[in-house]
Formats: C-alpha cells, sequence, structure tokens
C-alpha cells in the first residue's frame, strides 16, 4: 500500500523554491523530479533538495512521461498554465497548479472533461486555504462567534510602482516589461497576482452561509487603473453573492494597501492582519466576543498544503477536501476575475 506520494515540479522559480523548501516538513511526500529549461535552476534545486539526476529533467514532456511521479505541481508563468495542465492530463498525472489556475474561460470546460474522463485529482494553488490560520476562522466562522457574516472588506496592495526619493518626494519606478507582472502576454497585473486572493478568500467566506451559483455573482462598483505596459495596477469592486452575501474587494501595485480582512457577522467583527501569509498570524474579535487570538505555525506554509493535497491522494479522492480549491471553483473564480477585468 502507497505511503508517500511523489511530486514533480515544472517551472523553478521563485515560488517554487518556498514550494520545494516545504518538503522537509511533509510525512506524507517526497520532491521526486523537477523540470526546467534552465539549467542553472536545474543544478540549484538538485544540489540544494538531493535529488537524484535521473529524475533531473530540462524537457517538461519528459517529466510527464516519468511514471514514479504521482503529481505535478505547475509553478509556470500563468499564460502557460492551460497547456500544461493539459499535457499533464494527456500524461495521467495529477495537478496542483499556482493560482491563478485560468487567465480565461477559453479552455477550462476542456480541461474540466479531461480531468472528469480520466478520472485525474485536480487543484489551484492558494496554499492559505490549508494553513491553520484558515482552520481557525472557519471553526469561529462556524461557532457563530461573530454571529452570520453579512459582508467583508478584503485588500491585498503593495506599492511596487514609487520609490522616495533623498527628500522624500515619491518618484516612479523604471517597470522592466519583462517582469511576468507587468506583462499582459504572461498573464501579468494586479487582480490576477494579488486580486485573487482577496476573491478566494470572499468566496470562502461567503460558501459558509450556503452553496454560491456563480453564474448569479454580481461584480458592480468596478474600479480599474491601467498601467504603461497596458496591465492593471489598481483595482477595486464589489462583489454582491445571490446569498446576501457582500465582499468589497481591494487590490494594488500602486499603494500599501496591507492585508487586512474585516468580516462583518450579525453578532459582531472579525479582523484577520494577514489571511494570506499569515505573519503575524492575528485574529481579533470584536462584539460578542472580544479577544485577540494568535495562530501558531509549525512548519513551512507550503507543507500544509503539500499534507493535505497527498493526503487526498493517499486515500482515493478526486477532488480536494474543504477548504481546498476544485476545478468547479477554479472556473467560478476564474469568471469573477475576468468579469472584473473587463
Amino acid at each position: 500500500m502507497q505511503n508517500n506520494i511523489n511530486w514533480g515540479i515544472i517551472g523553478l522559480g521563485n515560488v517554487a523554491l518556498g514550494f520545494a523548501e516545504a518538503f522537509k516538513d511533509s510525512n506524507n511526500s517526497e520532491l521526486k523530479g523537477i523540470s526546467s529549461n534552465n539549467l542553472d535552476k536545474i543544478k540549484l534545486f538538485q544540489e540544494k533538495f538531493d535529488i537524484n539526476k535521473d529524475y533531473c529533467f530540462d524537457n517538461y514532456e519528459n517529466l510527464l512521461k516519468c511514471n514514479d511521479i504521482d503529481i505535478v505541481y505547475i509553478a509556470l508563468p500563468n499564460s502557460m498554465h492551460q497547456e500544461w495542465i493539459l499535457k499533464s492530463l494527456k500524461n495521467k498525472k495529477k495537478v496542483l497548479v499556482e493560482k491563478p489556475a485560468f487567465i480565461n474561460s477559453s479552455e477550462i470546460e476542456n480541461i474540466k472533461q479531461q480531468i472528469d474522463e480520466k478520472k485525474l485529482y485536480f487543484a489551484e494553488g492558494f496554499m492559505y486555504r490549508h494553513t491553520p490560520q484558515i482552520n481557525k476562522i472557519l471553526d469561529l466562522i462556524k461557532n457563530k462567534s461573530i454571529g452570520i457574516p453579512k459582508s467583508m472588506v478584503s485588500n491585498f496592495g503593495v506599492n511596487l510602482l514609487t520609490k522616495k526619493n533623498i527628500f522624500g518626494f515619491k518618484k516612479k519606478k523604471k517597470i522592466n516589461k519583462e517582469n511576468r507582472l507587468f506583462n499582459k502576454d504572461l498573464g501579468g497585473g494586479v487582480i490576477f497576482d494579488l486580486g485573487c486572493y482577496t476573491v478566494s478568500l470572499s468566496i470562502l467566506i461567503a460558501s459558509t452561509i450556503s452553496k454560491i451559483n456563480f453564474d448569479n455573482i454580481k461584480i458592480i462598483d468596478k474600479k480599474i487603473e491601467i498601467g504603461s505596459t497596458n496591465v492593471d495596477i489598481d483595482a477595486r469592486a464589489k462583489l454582491d453573492f445571490d446569498n446576501g452575501f457582500v465582499s468589497l474587494v481591494n487590490t494594488s501595485f500602486l499603494e500599501d494597501l496591507g492585508t487586512e480582512t474585516i468580516i462583518n457577522g450579525t453578532e459582531g467583527i472579525m479582523r484577520i492582519k494577514d489571511p494570506w501569509r499569515s505573519e503575524p498570524s492575528i485574529i481579533n474579535l470584536e462584539g460578542k466576543f472580544n479577544e485577540e487570538i494568535e495562530v501558531k505555525f509549525n512548519n513551512n506554509i507550503f507543507s500544509y498544503e503539500i499534507n493535505a493535497i497527498s493526503k487526498d491522494i493517499l486515500e482515493k479522492k478526486l477532488v480536494p477536501n474543504f477548504p481546498g480549491v476544485t476545478i468547479n471553483e477554479s472556473i467560478g473564480l476564474t469568471k469573477i476575475l475576468q468579469n472584473w477585468m473587463n
């Protein structure tokens, strides 16, 4: 009986590096293989994580053909996700793809059909969904610590475009058009990079009230600023769910909006200092209860995601356990992001 899941990584950028480091904290997973078209990155990962050279591939296809790999983590630029999801499924590999899984809806139904027909596991990589902090937030909501959630405000913004000179005045930074964040062809823009977190959390909290119909979500009061490289650099919107829940989402490359999310309930307020990276993991309750809660993290933040997904696979599940992100939620999330941008 299999008791360990063998992972392969496609694309060896900074996110993949953090992900790979998390295997040291996993008790049911092993980083078996890596793949990149950059030989220097292959060498770095091979030496740092002691990966057998037979599982170090300079061609993505060869990793997918390796029978010893159970699941692939796709950490490529956003614009490449759909192509390599499909190729992974074609090779009967289970898939975890870094967020956002998709940047348009054109191929999603085809991918869903492949997942259903081949009975393969698929998850979108919002690693924050698996942390002890999110578990605590969901427990507090389930136990009616703020009553029934009615609305929320979620912020995620960091100033990447200006800096202060020696006199304290703001000065525009020179934008590298090849940087994936500011490159439209690579799926850049603040909505896809940071705004997707605020939408994902909105979906999660709204789902604690009742099941969500993604077709009935209205995106109103949209405000978007487009930068010099033709990608969105600042965006605001209101998500109006059909179960009565409302979420204001704010994201920016222009302003340090911070990371706080505030959830308003019928009997109180929950303030979450940083739902995404959880540094520090502080939850404040006001109203029915008045309490500050700190949730301890003992492991690399990615390890909770790796352990949860590996456990799903070992248990022969085809969809992620709640609150993991399923293909159906990915489809709904993509629709919201597209509607927000257009």
